[in-house]
């Protein structure tokens, strides 16, 4: 089995404060070859002083920043979120690292696949999570659970870039067999879909006053776990399309 397409893997940070995390985080990435680093609402001084850090200033240099997750993680065919809570209640599907790492060769022959890494303080959002497909976590001791940034980003590109090239990798149940031509929906079409629906539950009445933002969460992690094709993603919208072209003219 070839190692994953290193092109096709980008770290995103969401948050990020501390300059040394930023900069141990791209130096560890430039360890492996990876130069995709993305940042989300970085703290702007935290990330000046990061770009002078030595051994990270080429991958800082091409650091695109981006205000929202959802911006950062448009072309996505596959985003894994991180986690250090055992105990966190977690909608997503979780996954140790080693297991998780053997899917990211498989999906990023496909298209870009985003490995998010959330603030030093609190990680990763609930909301952050539901743009997530799935989540890993690094396995650490009990009584020290939690890793500083720079050196989760370290681990997890570590075990993502050594695949075995002995592993047998058996498909994935939550990624569909591709026709030629094809390809899975990237995160951003998979967005367009999700506002889609919620329009559409909106007008039909579904979505109660005070209760929004708790389906718009549920939809969007929905329409992710359906790992559907961009031509079936198409399809769908062209479905909920009509659907809303038809409440909106009952209800005009």
């Amino acid at each position: 089995m070839p190692l994953p397409d290193i092109r096709n893997i980008c770290v995103v940070l969401v948050s990020t404060r501390n300059p040394l995390n930023i900069g141990a985080a791209a130096r560890a990435m430039s360890n492996f070859g990876i130069r995709n680093l993305r940042l989300v609402n970085p703290y702007e001084p935290g990330f000046r002083e990061a770009r002078s850090a030595v051994g990270a200033a080429a991958t800082l240099q091409d650091a695109r920043i981006f205000s929202t997750l959802a911006e950062a993680i448009a072309d996505c065919v596959l985003v894994i979120g991180t986690t250090g809570g055992r105990d966190r209640n977690l909608d997503n599907t979780l996954r140790r690292l080693q297991d998780a790492a053997p899917l990211v060769e498989q999906e990023a022959a496909r298209g870009m696949v985003a490995v998010v890494f959330g603030s030093e303080k609190r990680g990763l959002s609930n909301d952050d999570l539901s743009y997530c497909h799935w989540t890993m976590n690094i396995p650490t001791a009990e009584d020290h659970v939690s890793m500083n940034l720079g050196q989760a980003v370290a681990v997890s590109l570590y075990e993502i870039t050594r695949v075995p090239a002995s592993t047998e990798l058996a498909p994935s149940p939550e990624s569909p067999a591709l026709t030629i031509g094809d390809s899975l929906a990237t995160s951003a079409e998979s967005e367009r879909l999700a506002a889609s629906l919620l329009q559409a539950l909106g007008l039909s009445g579904y979505v109660k006053p005070g209760t929004d933002a708790a389906v718009e969460d549920r939809v969007r992690r929905l329409v992710r776990r359906m790992r559907l094709t961009s031509g079936d993603a198409d399809l769908v919208q062209g479905m909920v399309k009509q659907i809303l072209w038809k409440l909106q003219k009952e209800n005009g």
